[in-house]
Parts: structure tokens; C-alpha cells; sequence
């Protein structure tokens, strides 16, 4: 079997790095002849994926007929506000019903669609097979072989099945669930609040602060999932509650580091200006927002959120403002 992952970043190249280890013919794709030179020679993603050395068996490429080319299943982690143009370039490339894996996390800000939904959109006409893969995996730790547990969301049950029985391997477990919506949703949702919780360790809130913005993040993210069709109970999962504490608490958290400097005092733009790698959370903020105001869905930490990133509201006065609402019932 052929994996195609489509991405080199830290996570796209961590994950092909897996398949190749487990003895899949695996071939990355990258925009950057640098990046693929770097691979295929030094086998080592210098750029994204420093001081990890890559399995010799891994191919890197720039060619899109070369990476797809008798491929099986195609694996997305392309940023999510870069999925639809990489998937048109890659449209006249892939085969009839194809297998869509995507393990990029986000909302498509112009059309406030899921990664599930610009699949479709995009790849109507080949009527593409999609599965969502995500949960708590920092690269680095994935790529030092330290067990890690993933959930894949797949409507299909039994090719869901047979996508677990392929990608798994001794420290890479994945869990499977019909709900695609929901893991989706987990994925792309939890790194609002890892910017959140960035924010109040950045104002030196400690503890008790973090933990029930978690709380309260999860109960946020459960919300808007059931509008949008999701399981509730999928966000007590690895792809929910799992990926929302790893990236609320974990210092590899890109999202988190983006709120930890807000909360210290730096202008978002400046923060970005020094990211190699995409910080999901901030677009995300805004499609989310969004998303909540057209529903009538109450989000009031991503509101929160959303005035300190696109308005310049004072981080403490977001704080002050969560804090006074109305009482109510847990």
C-alpha cells in the first residue's frame, strides 16, 4: 500500500515518518525543494521538524503526479485556510473515490465550512471517501516513538476499521468512531482555548484559572458541536477532552505560546511575524465567532477571545468581563 501525506510540516512529516517506520511505501509532499532536498538526502526535516531523524524508506517530493501516483489513501496537513486551493491542484491528480484523511485542525474562515465539508466541496465530482484524524500528539513526541493515542472520525465503520488497522502501529494507537463531525470539531475547537489558556498563564492567573477554562472550554466546544450536528459525547474523548488539556498545559502547544505572549503584553501581529509554523487557533477564532453569532450559540470565551485578537481589547478586561456575567446553573 502507497500513503500520500500532503504537508510537510512538523505534523505532516511526523506522520509519514510513522507509516514509513511501520514499512508502508509513504510519500511526502512539500511545497519547498529545500524541505524535500533536506528529506531525501540528510533525512531530516530541518526546517519544521528539527534534530528528528527521518526513516530512510521516506520519499519527499514537489511533484504532485509523483506523491499521488498509485497512492491508496491520501493523508491532508495542508492549514486548514490553505486546504481549498491544495486540494484544486491536487484534483486532476487523484483517482475516483478517493480515501481523504485529513489531520489538519480548522474552520475555513471565507466559508465557514469544516474540513469534511471543503473536501466535499472541492472534490465533488470524485465523490471522496473522508476520515478525520486527531487527538492529543505533539510531533516531537510522535516522532521519539513515546506512545501516543489518536482517534480517527469515519462514517464509513468498516473502512474506518481498515484505516485504523493500517496507520497503528506499537506506539501510535488509533481509536475509531463514526462521528468524523465531531473529532473534526474537537480538533479544530480546542485551539481557541489553547490560546485562552495561554492568555491566563501569560497574566499569571495559576491553576485554578486554567483548570476551569478547560472546563468551561469543553463545555463551550460541546455546545456548538451538538448545533453542528456533532456527538456530545465525542468531546469527552481523545479528539475533545484528550487534545484540549494536551494543548492548554503543554509548552509544545504553538496556540497556547500565541496566548501565553498576548497575555504578557506582545501584539498579535508581531507574535506571528516570528511563527515558522501556523497557529490554527487564530483564524479559527474568527470563523468560530462567526459560526456563533449566525447560530445564536453562546461562546463566551471565544467572544472574549475574538475582541483580544481582532479588536485589541485588554486581556484583563476579557477576563473581567467572563468573570461578571450572569450567574447560572453549571
Amino acid at each position: 500500500m502507497k500513503i500520500a501525506v500532503i504537508g510537510a510540516g512538523a505534523w505532516g512529516t511526523t506522520l509519514a515518518n510513522v507509516f514509513a517506520r511501520k514499512g508502508l511505501e509513504t510519500v511526502l509532499w512539500a511545497r519547498e525543494r529545500e524541505v524535500v532536498g533536506k528529506i531525501n538526502r540528510d533525512h531530516e526535516n530541518s526546517w519544521y521538524l528539527p534534530g528528528i531523524t527521518l526513516d530512510e524508506r521516506l520519499q519527499a517530493t514537489t511533484d504532485v503526479a509523483h506523491a499521488t501516483e498509485g497512492a491508496e489513501y491520501f493523508v491532508w496537513v495542508v492549514p486548514s485556510q490553505y486546504t481549498r486551493k491544495a486540494l484544486e491542484g491536487f484534483r486532476p491528480h487523484l483517482p475516483k473515490k478517493p480515501t481523504i484523511i485529513c489531520a489538519n485542525k480548522g474552520i475555513e474562515l471565507k466559508t465557514l465550512m469544516t474540513m469534511s465539508q471543503v473536501v466535499d466541496d472541492v472534490l465533488a465530482p470524485l465523490k471522496p471517501r473522508f476520515a478525520m484524524l486527531s487527538g492529543p500528539s505533539f510531533a516531537d513526541e510522535v516522532s521519539r516513538d513515546i506512545p501516543t493515542t489518536v482517534t480517527l472520525g469515519c462514517a464509513d465503520e468498516k473502512r474506518g476499521k481498515a484505516i485504523q488497522e493500517t496507520l497503528s502501529s506499537e506506539t501510535f494507537r488509533i481509536y475509531t468512531t463514526t462521528d468524523y463531525r465531531g473529532v473534526e470539531l474537537g480538533g479544530a475547537l480546542k485551539n481557541i482555548m489553547a490560546i485562552a489558556a495561554g492568555v491566563s498563564d501569560g497574566l499569571n492567573f495559576g491553576s485554578n484559572a486554567r483548570a476551569a477554562l478547560i472546563t468551561r472550554g469543553l463545555a463551550e466546544m460541546s455546545r456548538l458541536g451538538e448545533a453542528l450536528g456533532a456527538k456530545a459525547a465525542t468531546f469527552q474523548g481523545l479528539s475533545g477532552l484528550g487534545d484540549l488539556v494536551l494543548t492548554c498545559t503543554g509548552d509544545s502547544s504553538r496556540n497556547r505560546q500565541v496566548g501565553l505572549k498576548l497575555g504578557q503584553g506582545q501584539r498579535l501581529v508581531d507574535i506571528l511575524e516570528e511563527m515558522r509554523s501556523v497557529a490554527e487557533g487564530v483564524k479559527t477564532t474568527e470563523a468560530v465567532y462567526t459560526l456563533g453569532q449566525k447560530l445564536g450559540v453562546s461562546l463566551p470565551i471565544t467572544e472574549q477571545l475574538y475582541d483580544v485578537l481582532y479588536n485589541d481589547k485588554n486581556p484583563q478586561d476579557a477576563v473581567h468581563e467572563l468573570m461578571t456575567r450572569g450567574l447560572k446553573d453549571e
